[in-house]
């Protein structure tokens, strides 16, 4: 028997009781002797019986309890009687005391297990939530690639404007499927309660321009590069700051990148 099935076998509550043979008793000291963990248990099991005892037993001191008996041998006169031996209850009572302990022993080992499951539950919980955000995050890697290594895609520099020289961006333009993305690496995060605008543009014989979308994703983006809505036969890209929403069309005095395809 190894030292688990030991600790489960309910013998170490006998042991403690008193209730086992000499023989077994010394089987059980080389046991705790061998394997540590049985030592701890049988302390364990001691230290529950001396609480349960305590919590139990009302407590009376010598001193008071004398007092008590010699009141009571001066009031009453007392015939002193002989406690008849009865081996049947004592052993009663001990199988109790074993019984009661050992459920709430192996009550505590079941809360011991639940929390060791509802554990291991949320971390596998927090695993499985890890695995599908780097799983999206590949996905949302390969689609970037696909788009920028096809031979239809065209790469469109976004230089900075006046309001941010500094600042620029590019635009990845496939010509056969209009499918835009934009790297916005080189933008700096919009204000609060602002948002950046991408607008198609068609420069001849009007200009006019066409929101393609608004990066709202920018500051959860992994990449920093973001897919906009298809844009038809456009001749330069430019993206401007607008208040959260987006605007009907764009505000010049905000335009922060433009190029032309």
């Amino acid at each position: 028997m190894n030292s688990k099935e030991y600790l489960e076998s309910g013998i170490l509550e006998l042991y403690v009781y008193g209730k086992l043979s000499d023989e077994e008793n010394q089987e059980v000291r080389e046991m705790a002797t061998k394997h540590p963990e049985i030592q701890e248990e049988i302390t364990a099991i001691e230290k529950a019986v001396i609480s349960l005892s305590e919590n139990v037993a009302p407590y009376l001191s010598v001193a008071n309890f004398e007092k008590i008996r010699v009141k009571l041998l001066d009031k009453h006169k007392v015939i002193p009687l002989q406690p008849k031996k009865n081996i049947s209850q004592y052993m009663g009572w001990a199988a109790a005391a074993v019984l009661v302990l050992g459920f709430g022993f192996q009550l505590m080992k079941l809360n011991q297990s639940n929390q060791a499951l509802d554990n291991l539950t949320a971390e596998k919980n927090g695993m499985q939530q890890e695995l599908t955000a780097l799983t999206l995050q590949n996905q949302e890697t390969e689609n970037v690639l696909a788009v920028i290594r096809d031979v239809n895609t065209i790469e469109v520099a976004l230089a900075g404007q006046q309001v941010a020289p500094n600042a620029l961006a590019t635009a990845y333009y496939n010509k056969s499927t209009k499918e835009v993305y934009i790297d916005v690496a080189g933008l700096p995060a919009p204000p609060e309660g602002m948002v950046y605008q991408v607008w198609a543009l068609q420069l001849e014989p009007v200009l006019t321009p066409t929101s393609i979308g608004l990066l709202e994703t920018y500051a959860e983006s992994t990449t920093k590069v973001i897919k906009v809505d298809n844009a038809n036969e456009a001749q330069a890209f430019g993206i401007t700051l607008e208040p959260a929403g987006g605007s009907a069309s764009p505000t010049l005095e905000q335009l922060y990148t433009l190029g032309k395809v």
